[in-house]
Order: structure tokens, then sequence, then C-alpha cells
């Protein structure tokens, strides 16, 4: 602004400068062409007074380099000139400033040269005895004018350039000097010129707006970016060149990467170039996606394009992890098979010892034997088919309605009622409660009692024990039986897994106790602890 207002002034300086030059030389030659004209019908008049009193000896008397005196007769011919030979020169009969003098009694005339640089000027007079004396001068054009005042111009507009340099250079800081010490951060608290007031009003009002809507731009960012980093999924913004925008935290720990790669190129976190082809199917399908897995995950990543004006603008990559899906598919696909086999084996022992008895190969006395079989795998096929609905109610978490319960009393009941299969195994059992109270579902706290207290003795040898135990609002209970080994101790809450098979097809159990224990303390909100060794026992806690 500074420099164009220094060019403006110093322009307009220029401008004015040669206009006034060209009106001054213009009024001073018309000046000077009138003070000539004055003089010469001055000089006229002198030389006619002489011609006369003298005649032709005043001419022949007259020395001048200035002024030419030429006496012409009525018809044209010239008598005499102070200049030129008489007798040569051509006839003025029809010379203007001749006839204007012929029938006025005066005459002028102005005839310019073939260079246009000089020009005479003639009057003309009659005199009394009819003939007309003219005289004339050389006076010079304003081009001749120019060219003899060529230097003082030049000294003048070289000194008007220099000084207008030097004002505008000033004029042009004190009239930006203000504007340079605004503050627009305050418009109104400016002390400025009357007239850009409108304009620091107006942009006090564009500043608070700008302010509110930064404020706002600012509580997005931080709804996104908070949003985004709450997210258990990746999600990387590129722009059309495959540069990085924005990635979550998810996204860095999915691609093990560090914030610094924002404003990368992808492939600063694709080192494998995985998603190389996938992007340029997104830009120009719009869609892609892709299967990845790393650090024994399983991750479904989607690939979509953004548009601006159905132009490609960007992606969004957005990275989810399937692991927990693919295990349940693998435990729902598990759970089926190992649920066919369970039903599959005590069926096959009734369906065998049914037709036996049906075809009539059985003798009279083991008739019982075969009838004892079929009532035992029948209700070992209840109590497995009870179970798996137990579970799935527990899976479907559907509400169940809670009251207090009487712990130390719900575990002296189970207790009382697995004391005589204990007993038959010769194994010491015993229960050490204090009283507790809690908000539960009895049947479930019942089941998870039964379920622990049963596990403890069907895997206890005979002459063991095992020890119930009710405090602080847990449950502990203890045996001293064959152990569990460590490799099997992240498996055991599994359904169906068994570390023994074979012990555990003799005593009856279905796979599933355990597996109703870990899901019926989960439904409690209540962690299960699991401490054994092979061949020294094992202790569960479920804490509340």
């Amino acid at each position: 602004m500074k420099r164009r207002i220094f060019r403006s002034s110093l322009l307009i300086t220029m401008l004015v400068l040669l206009c006034c030059l060209g009106i001054l030389i213009g009024f001073v030659y018309d000046y000077y062409d009138d003070v000539q004209v004055r003089q010469l019908k001055d000089e006229l008049g002198i030389a006619a007074a002489g011609m006369e009193q003298d005649g032709l000896k005043f001419l022949k008397d007259v020395r001048s380099e200035r002024f030419r005196l030429t006496w012409i007769r009525a018809d044209g011919t010239v008598i005499y000139d102070t200049i030129a030979d008489e007798n040569t020169m051509a006839n003025h009969a029809e010379r203007e400033e001749v006839i204007s003098a012929f029938a006025t009694g005066s005459g002028s005339a102005k005839r310019y040269s073939d260079t246009l640089t000089e020009r005479t000027l003639y009057e003309a007079i009659r005199l009394n005895d009819g003939t007309v004396l003219r005289i004339s001068m050389r006076q010079a054009t304003v081009t001749a004018l120019l060219r003899y005042m060529l230097l003082p111009i030049v000294l003048v507009i070289a000194l008007c350039v220099v000084l207008s340099l030097i004002l505008s250079k000033k004029m042009s800081r004190r009239i930006t000097e203000p504007l340079d010490r605004l503050n627009l951060e305050a418009p109104l608290e400016n002390e400025a010129y009357p007239e850009i007031e409108p304009l620091l009003q107006r942009l006090n009002v564009l500043h608070l707006q700008i302010d509110a809507q930064m404020q706002k731009l600012k509580q997005k960012t931080a709804q996104f970016e908070q949003s985004i980093g709450n997210m258990s999924e990746g999600l990387l913004l590129l722009d059309q060149d495959g540069q990085i925008l924005t990635v979550n935290p998810a996204a860095l720990r999915i691609f093990r990467a560090d914030a610094d790669c924002v404003g990368k190129n992808i492939l600063a976190i694709d080192r494998d170039g995985l998603f190389r082809n996938a992007i340029n199917e997104t830009f120009l399908n719009g869609h892609c996606q892709m299967q990845f897995e790393r650090e024994g995950k399983n991750y479904h990543i989607g690939f979509d394009r953004i548009t601006d004006d159905e132009q490609p603008a960007g992606a969004v990559i957005l990275a989810i992890d399937m692991t927990q899906q693919k295990l349940a598919e693998y435990s729902r696909r598990e759970f089926s098979a190992n649920v066919s086999h369970e039903l599959k084996t005590p069926l096959q022992s009734i369906i065998g010892s049914a037709e036996l008895l049906k075809d009539g190969f059985v003798k009279q006395e083991d008739i019982p034997t075969f009838l004892e079989r079929i009532h035992k795998e029948a209700s070992r096929l209840v109590v497995l088919i009870e179970d798996i609905i137990r579970l799935s109610q527990l899976d479907e978490k559907q509400p169940i309605p809670t009251q207090t319960v009487a712990l130390d009393s719900l575990a002296q009941e189970v207790v009382s009622i697995l004391r005589e299969s204990a007993e038959k195994k010769k194994i010491r059992l015993t229960i050490h409660t204090e009283p507790t109270e809690m908000i539960g579902v009895p049947r479930l706290l019942s089941e998870l009692l039964t379920n622990l207290c049963d596990n403890a003795i069907k895997y206890t040898n005979a002459g063991g024990s095992v020890e119930v135990e009710i405090k602080n609002k847990a449950i502990i209970v203890r045996d001293n039986g064959i152990g569990i080994a460590p490799e099997h101790h992240m498996r055991i809450f599994e359904r169906f897994y068994r570390v023994d098979k074979s012990h555990s097809r003799r005593s009856g159990g279905t796979g599933l106790g355990l597996s109703i224990v870990k899901h019926a303390a989960e439904y409690h909100n209540a962690s299960v602890t699991l401490e054994s060794a092979l061949g020294q026992g094992t202790s569960i806690t479920v804490q509340f």
C-alpha cells in the first residue's frame, strides 16, 4: 500500500508539473507574440512618418537586422526593399497584408517557414501617396522556443522529480503509519482516520463472528478428537494424494505407528504395501475391503472414498478388530460339535440298550441292569440339556429377579445336600461361614456353589478333604485332590473342556459345570480366581 501511494503521488505530481509547464509556456508565448506584434506596429508607424518626410532617402538610411521594410506600388511591384534587390522580387499584389492595406489602410499577416520552427510577422500601412509600406520580422515558434528552453525545463523537471520523490515518500509514510499501527484484534480501540471508522466497525463485527466460529470449530474438533480417541476401531483419514490427515490412537496401536505420521504418506505406516492396491481401488471404485492379521489378532479393514463435487477428495480407512467375533464363531462351532457329541453318546447307549431289550436278546435276570443303564443315561441327558439351557439364558443376559440372599445359609444347604456323595467317596466335607448377605439370584448362586463343591468332590481321591469358606462376600472352595496343570488354567472354564476326559466320563460330568460357575459369577459382577497345581489340589475363589 505504501508503495502504491508513493507511485500515485509521484505520478500526480509529475502530471501536474507537465500541465503547469505546458500552460505556462503557452501564456508566455502568447504574451511574447503580442508584444512583438505591438512593437512591429510601432516600428511601422515610425517608418511611415519617416517616409512621408524624406521618401526613399529614409529607407536607404535604415539599418536593422531585426526588421525588413518593403515599399510597394499600387500594382504590387516592389519599389524598394531594405534587404533584397527590388528588381528580383515578385509582385506583392496577392499578399494578404498588402491587399488589406490597399483596401482598409492597414493589414497584418503571419506566415510559417517550411521547417515550422520559425514564422514571419507582417504589418502593412497605406501611405498618403497611395503606396504601401510593409514591415516584417521573424519570430521563433513554440517548437523552437521549447528547443531553446530545453535545458532549463529539464533542470526544473529534474529538481521537481527529486522534491516529489522526497515529499511523496514522506507523505506515503505519514498516510500509512496510522494504518500500520492498527490493532486488528481490537478494531474499536484504534485511533485512526475518521474515514475508516465504518471499516473498523465492520472489522469488529467480523472479528466477533470469526471468534464465535473458531470457538465452535474448536468444540467440534475437540468432540471429534474425543470421539475418535475413544473408538476401539482404528480410523485413518487421507487426502487425495494419500497423505494422512487424521489418525486415532486405536489406529496407531493397530498399525504400530507414531503420532508424527500425520502429514506423511500412508506408506509411512503401510510398510508392507498391503494398502497400496486397496487405496487405488478405493479411489477408482469408491470402496474396498480386506482382512488383516497382526500379533494374533484379526482385523477387517474397510476403505471408502470421500468425494467433493463428485471428485475424489480423500479416503477414510476403518480397521475393526474381529478377533472376538472370530473366537465367538469358533466357540459356537466348537460348542455345536461338543453338544452333538455329548448328546449322541448317552442317546446311543439308550438306543442300543432299548434295541437289545426290544429284540429279546437280554436275559431275564439282566433286564434290570439294562434298564438302570437307560435310566442313568437319560438322567445324564436331562442334566446336560438343563445345563445347556442355563448357559444359553446366561449368554443372553436375560433379566432375572434378584433378592437379598444369605450366602452363608445357602452354602450350608448346598453342603448338606452334597455331604452324602462326599461320604460315599470317603471325603471329608467341611464348611466355615460368617454371616454374609448380598443382592443376587438364589438359583444361580446355588448352582454356582453346587458346581464348585461337586467338582471338588469328583476330582478328590478317597480319604481327601473339601473345604468351603464364606467370608468378606467371597466363596472359597478348596480341595486336596488331583489338581490342574498350569497349561489348563486358561481353558478350564470353557464349555465342555475336560482335563481328564476318561475321569469325567466315569464321574458323570457334562463338562459345563465350571462354565456355569464363570457365567453365574459374571452375572453378579464377581471375579473368579483359580489356584491349582498338579497333585496339590485346587482352590477357586469367587469374589463378589
